[in-house]
């Protein structure tokens, strides 16, 4: 009686399949020597704290960072007719003012860095734009060795 046990236990164990282990490449991570991020924005209070919330952000990473922003706005003017036919003296000026600022992570890999700039998109307010610029290291090609 007890083969017959220890022979119906063996056909189980044995008919259980293996896990599979599949051994994946290990890819490198890549080297950023700097993330700048250029932000515009039409008001500056607003560009300013975000401005701010991005320094933040790096830092609970554990990057360091420096920001920075123009002292001067961008101005554009625009002149326009009041009236189409007629009174040519008469014109309305706009004017539109963009305000810049700058932000620079340095030393960081690749991972961190499209994790940061995710973080920081989708906490992007509506009149901020933003315009990212990742200088990466390489290693030197043969030829040039």
């Amino acid at each position: 009686m007890n083969q017959f046990i220890l022979k119906s236990i063996i056909r189980k164990l044995s008919s259980v399949p293996k896990p599979i282990q599949i051994e994946q490449p290990k890819e490198l991570d890549s080297l950023i020597k700097t993330l700048e991020l250029e932000l515009r924005s039409n008001e500056p209070a607003v560009l300013k704290s975000f401005c701010k919330f991005a320094v933040t952000a790096g830092n609970h990473f554990g990057l360091e960072s420096k920001s920075w922003s123009l002292k001067k706005p961008v101005h554009e003017r625009y002149t326009v007719l009041k009236s189409i036919h007629i009174n040519k003296k008469h014109r309305v000026q706009y004017e539109k003012r963009t305000y810049f600022s700058f932000v620079q992570f340095n030393k960081l890999t690749g991972s961190t860095a499209d994790t940061l700039l995710e973080y920081v998109e989708r906490n992007l307010p509506e009149s901020v734009a933003l315009k990212a610029t990742k200088v990466e290291v390489r290693e030197l090609p043969d030829h040039l060795t």
